[in-house]
C-alpha cells in the first residue's frame, strides 16, 4: 500500500482561487471563518511573512549548516502559523504542534553562534553586510508577529509555547545577524553589494 496516498495532509491545493475569500472572509482549519483584517489573520499572516524573510536569508546565506537549520526553522513556522489559522475544533486535528523541545533547540542555536561572538556595548546599524541585513529584517517581522500574537492572547487562549517559540526567533535571528557579519563574511569576503 502507497503510504504517501495514506498519509493524511493539512492543506489539499487543487485550485489556487476559490472566491470564498472575495467578502473578506477566510476558512480557519476546524470549518469556522474569520475576517481577512482580523487580529487572529494578522497574527498568522506575520508568522507567513516572517517565514519568507527567513527564507530570503536562507537563499543568500554561504552556511550550509545554517541553511538547513533555517529551513528546519521554516517548517516550524509552518506549524506555529497552523495553530493560529486554527479554531478550537481545528486545534484538535493537528498532528503537530509547538514543544519544549522545539524551543530548547533554538536556544541551543542561540548559544552556539553567541559563543564565538564578542560581547556586544553598543547598538547595531544594519546595512553593512548583505546576510546580515536580511537576518535582521526577518528579526524585526519575526518581533511584528510576536507583538501579534501577544494581543492575541487577550482574545483567546493560546498555547504559551507559542509566543515563547517566536521569542526565541527573534533572538536567534539577532545572534545570526552579528554572526553572519562579525564571523561569515570574512570567512567567505564582504558580501556587501556596494563597495564605494
Amino acid at each position: 500500500m502507497d503510504n504517501k496516498k495514506d498519509e493524511k495532509k493539512y492543506v489539499s491545493i487543487s485550485k489556487v482561487y476559490t472566491k470564498r475569500g472575495d467578502k473578506g472572509e477566510t476558512d480557519l482549519l476546524g470549518g469556522s471563518t474569520a475576517k481577512k483584517d482580523s487580529l487572529k489573520v494578522d497574527s498568522y499572516g506575520c508568522v507567513d511573512e516572517a517565514s519568507a524573510f527567513i527564507g530570503v536569508a536562507r537563499f543568500y546565506s554561504k552556511n550550509r549548516t545554517i541553511k538547513e537549520r533555517l529551513k528546519e526553522i521554516q517548517n516550524k513556522l509552518l506549524v506555529l502559523g497552523g495553530y493560529l489559522a486554527s479554531d478550537d475544533a481545528g486545534k484538535d486535528m493537528l498532528k503537530d504542534q509547538i514543544s519544549e523541545a522545539d524551543i530548547k533547540k533554538l536556544e541551543d542555536f542561540i548559544d552556539e553562534y553567541n559563543q564565538k561572538l564578542e560581547p556586544l556595548f553598543q547598538f547595531i546599524l544594519p546595512g553593512d553586510d548583505e546576510v546580515a541585513a536580511h537576518f535582521h529584517v526577518a528579526r524585526t517581522v519575526v518581533r511584528r508577529a510576536e507583538r501579534k500574537i501577544v494581543s492575541l492572547t487577550r482574545e483567546e487562549n493560546l498555547n504559551p509555547l507559542i509566543q515563547k517559540y517566536v521569542n526565541r526567533l527573534s533572538d536567534l535571528m539577532f545572534v545570526l545577524a552579528r554572526y553572519s557579519e562579525e564571523i561569515e563574511s570574512k570567512k567567505w569576503g564582504s558580501t556587501s553589494s556596494l563597495n564605494i
